[in-house]
This record gives structure tokens, C-alpha cells and sequence, in this order.
């Protein structure tokens, strides 16, 4: 019986960690692809390539994310049907996903070959970063089927309670990466092209894996390659969700594009220490966004099963670990802020310096993001995504925009510091709009579920 899983049943808190730490690294497996990249170039390239690659990480994720939140409304969908032990309703929304996946991964690669430098160029690239940014941005799209498949596919396992899988897989793809990553910048010298083909690569190995996991599955998630189609109603599900999440992560990438274009004004040498800084952390997002998808897929299920108190439970429970796990890693990764950029940067001082400057002001209050992000996954896992995008957008981009506009633009506030002050002012305001938004949306399902009988879930 589907909902005879630790999602729905036994004690919460120990069922969240279980759950959660394989999600962690698993996040951590998929940010050493891009931190293996910046490694290598800056090691045996120098800091002008570690520019090249880091200046294309937010209009690159401004691009895909649009498409990214499709999997988050597949796992949710998912969520919903297995939650509720709807089994026909399961295997139409995994057999709708892969294609749309695919369809997904096409269309990203089109626009990022053909529009790579025009995005580059936009937000004010260097010139003497602009053409490695442009080589290496756009063999990275080529393999954005790949990334998409892996993205909808772990989603829908994650959904069904299973985050061990794609751990494992992703471990595999992972080694392959840092191999070729090695091999083609020290052996064939490609530098930048190297490191975007090596994760190409490994991005199709994780793909691969993953289907396969779907496809020897004996529950209602076991794909069948030949009964791949768009299932309407869960289609339309799928996008009614993930749309809102797609274009609230673009939206984000907005300001982010924005941000890092007032950074290229300070010149090549910043652009690398923010580079560096922003992989860094990158690792501490990637700890708390974990809770995130956690919140999802816990009240998505507990939402389908109508365990309501047990979603609000699950929300409580994960506010207090995100808090946790990101003072103590924001606070790591400042202490040992200077060693940490050492590792990506071996000539020049100066891009440590403005490294640690970022590291400082966006590392130790991250728990803040985290926060703002739980709650966020806990709404999108009841079945609400366009009120969040709203929250989000207003919360996180106008704000940005806002304060980049207005105080940055001051002589006396045009500085790093303040920049990147108005990441916590932004996620501290969202978040607690979030949360008010979470409780109005859990008393509404209560009042209409006609069904719904608190004794039931004691």
C-alpha cells in the first residue's frame, strides 16, 4: 500500500533527517560539477577562466529554471496521486514527465547555442572574459536534455520517498566528471570547452541511470518507454504547479543577472572572487534547499493522504533544521573563508579579498534563505505555486531591483557590501510573508475537505 512509507507514518523529525541527508549530497554531488570546473581552469588556466565560467552561472540558471520548476510540479503531481494511493494517476503523471523533459531539453539547448553571447554581452561581460564565457556557455547547453531527464526523473523518485537513488547516481556521474575534467584541460588543453564537454557527459550518465531506476521499478513509478505521452489532466497539473515555480526561479535569475552585472562593474579581478564565493556557498545552499524539496514532497504527500496536521508538523520540523544546519555552515565556510578561495584562486590576492568580502555578507545569514525556502516548498507541496511566485517576485526581485536602483546607486552605498546586503534584507521580508500565506492556505483545505477528520490522523 502506497502510503505505508515514512513520509506518512512514524516519528516525523527522524523520518525528515533520513530523508533529507541523501537530497544534501546529492546537491553536493551536482554543485562539484561545476565546482570541478572552476577548479581545474583556475589551476592549471588562471583566474581570468574561473571569470569566464562563473560569469555564466546566473543567466544561465535564469534560463533554465523556467523549465526546472516543470519537475517540481511533476514531483508534486507525483506527491499528490501516491499520497492519496491513486495508482493510475502515478503512472500517467511519470509517463508524461519524461517527454516533457525532453521537450524541455531541446528547447533549452536552441536558445542557449544560438542566444549564449547576446546574453553574455547584455550583462556587461568584460571583453577579455566575454569569449570564454561564450564557448563554454554554449557547450553547456547542448546538454540540457540530459540535465532536464535527471532533474524530472529524480524529482519523481524523491516524490515517492526514494532520495538514495539519486545519490548514488549522481556519485557515478560525478567521478566521471572530475575524470574528463582532468583529462581534457591538462591532457588535450581545451580549457573552458573541457570542463563544459566533461559535464555533459557525466550529466548523461546521471540521466541514464535515473531512467533506468524508473524503468525497474515494480510500483505504480515504473516507466515504460513505449507508453510515454502528454496525459492531459496530468499535463495541465504539472504546469499549473511548475509553471509558477518556473518562472518565480526566473524571475530570481532577474535579479541575479542584475546583481551581477553591477558586479562586473568593479572589473575582472572582483568577478573572480565572487565567482569563487558564490561556488562556495554555493555548498550552503545547497544544505538548506535540501529542506526545501523536503518540505515538498512531506506536506505534497501528507496533502494527497488529507494529514494535514502532519504537513504543519513537517513545516515546523524542517523551519527548525534549515535554521541549524545554515548558521553552522554559513559560519564555516566564513571562518575558513581565505582557505576555501585558495582552492579556486592561485594568482591573485586581491580576488581573494573580494571573495571574502561575499562570503561574509551572504554565507552567514543564509539560514534566512533557508527559511524563506522551506516555506515556500511547503506551499508549492499543498498545492499552491501561484501564490508563492507572487510573494517571491515581489519579495525577492522587486526588492533586489528596488535596493539595487535606489541605495546602490548612492555614491556613498555603491560598494560590494552593500550589494550584497540586500540578499538577507530580501529573504527575510519574503519569508515572513510566506509563512503567513502557508497557515491561510492549510486552513483553507481544512475547511473545504468535507472528508477531513482530525481524529483520523492521531
Amino acid at each position: 500500500m502506497n502510503n505505508n512509507n515514512a513520509i506518512l507514518r512514524g516519528p516525523l523529525f527522524w523520518n525528515i533527517v533520513k530523508y533529507t541527508i541523501p537530497i544534501i549530497l546529492t546537491s553536493v554531488l551536482q554543485l562539484l560539477f561545476n565546482a570541478a570546473d572552476l577548479v581545474v581552469v583556475g589551476r592549471f588556466c588562471g583566474s581570468l577562466t574561473v571569470a569566464a565560467v562563473g560569469a555564466t552561472g546566473s543567466v544561465t540558471n535564469l534560463i533554465i529554471n523556467l523549465f526546472v520548476g516543470l519537475s517540481v510540479g511533476a514531483g508534486v503531481t507525483v506527491a499528490h496521486a501516491y499520497g492519496g494511493n491513486d495508482d493510475n494517476a502515478v503512472h500517467k503523471t511519470v509517463h508524461t514527465a519524461l517527454p516533457t523533459a525532453i521537450v524541455s531539453g531541446i528547447v533549452l539547448t536552441l536558445i542557449g547555442v544560438i542566444f549564449s553571447r547576446i546574453f553574455l554581452e547584455m550583462m556587461g561581460t568584460p571583453e577579455n572574459v566575454l569569449g570564454l564565457s561564450t564557448v563554454y556557455m554554449s557547450i553547456y547547453f547542448c546538454g540540457m536534455t540530459f540535465s532536464m531527464v535527471y532533474n524530472f526523473c529524480s524529482s519523481i523518485l524523491r516524490a515517492v520517498g526514494d532520495t538514495r537513488g539519486p545519490l548514488i547516481y549522481l556519485s557515478i556521474a560525478g567521478v566521471v566528471n572530475v575524470i574528463l575534467n582532468i583529462i581534457f584541460v591538462t591532457v588535450f588543453n581545451l580549457s573552458v570547452a573541457g570542463v563544459a564537454l566533461a559535464t555533459i557527459i557525466s550529466q548523461g550518465v546521471s540521466a541514464v541511470l535515473v531512467v533506468r531506476a524508473l524503468m525497474v521499478r515494480t510500483d505504480s513509478c515504473r516507466l515504460f518507454l513505449t507508453k510515454m505521452r502528454f496525459y492531459k489532466m496530468q499535463f495541465l497539473k504539472i504546469v499549473r504547479i511548475g509553471l509558477p515555480a518556473g518562472i518565480q526561479g526566473s524571475l530570481f535569475s532577474i535579479s541575479n543577472v542584475i546583481i551581477q552585472s553591477s558586479i562586473n562593474s568593479f572589473g575582472d579581478v572582483f568577478m573572480s572572487g565572487n565567482a569563487a564565493a558564490g561556488n562556495i556557498e554555493g555548498f550552503v545552499y545547497v544544505t538548506i534547499n535540501a529542506f526545501h524539496q523536503t518540505a515538498v514532497n512531506f506536506t505534497g504527500q501528507c496533502t494527497g493522504a488529507k494529514k494535514y496536521k502532519r504537513a504543519v508538523k513537517a513545516l515546523w520540523i524542517c523551519l527548525a533544521c534549515v535554521t541549524v544546519v545554515g548558521i553552522v555552515n554559513g559560519s564555516l565556510v566564513n571562518i575558513f573563508g581565505k582557505q576555501l578561495l585558495s582552492i579556486y584562486i592561485t594568482d591573485s590576492a586581491e580576488a581573494i579579498s573580494a571573495g571574502i568580502v561575499r562570503l561574509a555578507f551572504i554565507s552567514l545569514p543564509y539560514f534566512l534563505c533557508g527559511l524563506m525556502d522551506v516555506t515556500t516548498g511547503a506551499l508549492r507541496g499543498m498545492g499552491s505555486s501561484v501564490t508563492p511566485m507572487i510573494i517571491s517576485i515581489l519579495g525577492i526581485c522587486g526588492l533586489r531591483i528596488v535596493w539595487i536602483f535606489s541605495v546602490f546607486r548612492l555614491e556613498q552605498f555603491h560598494t560590494p557590501e552593500v550589494l550584497y546586503l540586500s540578499y538577507a534584507v530580501s529573504w527575510t521580508v519574503t519569508f515572513i510573508v510566506q509563512l503567513i500565506a502557508f497557515f491561510i492556505n492549510y486552513k483553507k483545505h481544512v475547511r473545504s475537505d468535507k472528508q477531513y477528520d482530525p481524529a483520523l490522523e492521531d
